[in-house]
């Protein structure tokens, strides 16, 4: 019973606690996204601003068109696909931010597959 006394207050505070979501504060802005691919490390920068968001990867850059479903969700499409791959449009979800990154969730838009990753603002 003593065990149990202790316990509600724990659980308590844990239902209470809410991700942060500042998510219009990387509504625009400069980014990096690291990650890694076979053991190796990549980074991709991209700067999103008024609908448009342009990704150098690998001295390749690219433009997309962002549309904001809501403040924390929005769907990118490229604006010049070199195949059908590109074509499909990528939902992505912020999951929770702090003052200089957030993380988040993503996929092709109708696909139950989802991947996780961060990103660091750096302007």
């Amino acid at each position: 019973m003593k065990k149990n006394i202790f316990l509600l207050p724990l659980i308590t505070l844990f239902s209470c606690y809410n991700a942060e979501h500042n998510c219009k504060d990387f509504k625009n802005g400069k980014f990096k996204f690291e990650f890694e691919v076979n053991g190796v490390k990549k980074t991709t920068f991209f700067e999103r601003k008024d609908g448009i968001e342009i990704e150098t990867f690998d001295g390749k850059t690219d433009t997309s068109t962002v549309r904001w479903v809501s403040d924390c969700e929005y769907v990118l499409q490229k604006k010049h696909p070199k195949n059908r791959t590109e074509e499909k449009a990528i939902s992505m979800k912020i999951l929770t931010t702090s003052k200089d990154s957030y993380t988040f969730e993503f996929g092709m838009v109708g696909s139950e597959e989802k991947q996780r990753g961060k990103v660091f603002k750096i302007d």
